[in-house]
């Protein structure tokens, strides 16, 4: 069974996990542009995105119509179930599942995922469920790391490279 759909939290994973304010209460996230070129890319490849985050942001929100992130849902305390469900919509299981998450709350998430990766500075806590931890921290370039983990094992190199020449 091949990967199709990879499932991405936000804070920790693809942003360092910081939240910056600014005086007037603005929020400011950053994103590696590294990571945003591997998803988009992904997608090319015709597999499926997802981004499934505890909190509520609009710069989320932006991000994820940026790169065309069909499946996007926020505020979500039981990342496992909302997974179950885009499962259910695309027709695919677990076994079609690669995760990446930083901390406790993706546990349940990164367990039922057939491939579960953690950034280089994720919890220890996550070593029970992925033995896979990048050597990037997230927001600086650990969803890349993973997607390009993920071209190799899934042998898409050829086309990976082909959707830019």
């Amino acid at each position: 069974m091949s990967i199709q759909l990879i499932v991405l939290d936000v804070d920790g994973s693809m942003t360092d996990g910081r939240i910056t304010y600014t005086e007037n209460g603005d929020e400011i996230k950053s994103f590696s542009v590294k990571d945003g070129l591997a998803i988009a890319s992904w997608r090319k490849l015709g597999r499926h995105v997802a981004i499934i985050t505890g909190r509520q942001s609009s710069i989320v929100r932006r991000r994820a119509k940026e790169l065309g992130i069909e499946h996007f849902y926020q505020g979500v305390e039981k990342k496992k179930e909302v997974l179950e469900e885009i499962l259910e919509s695309l027709d695919l299981t677990m076994e079609n599942v690669a995760a990446i998450g930083d901390d406790l709350n993706d546990f349940s998430m990164l367990k039922a995922a057939k491939k579960a990766f953690v950034p280089l500075d994720a919890t220890s806590y996550l070593n029970a469920v992925s033995p896979l931890r990048l050597s990037k921290k997230g927001g600086d370039g650990a969803v890349r790391e993973m997607i390009e983990v993920l071209i190799v094992e899934e042998s898409l190199e050829e086309k990976y490279l082909d959707l830019w020449l």
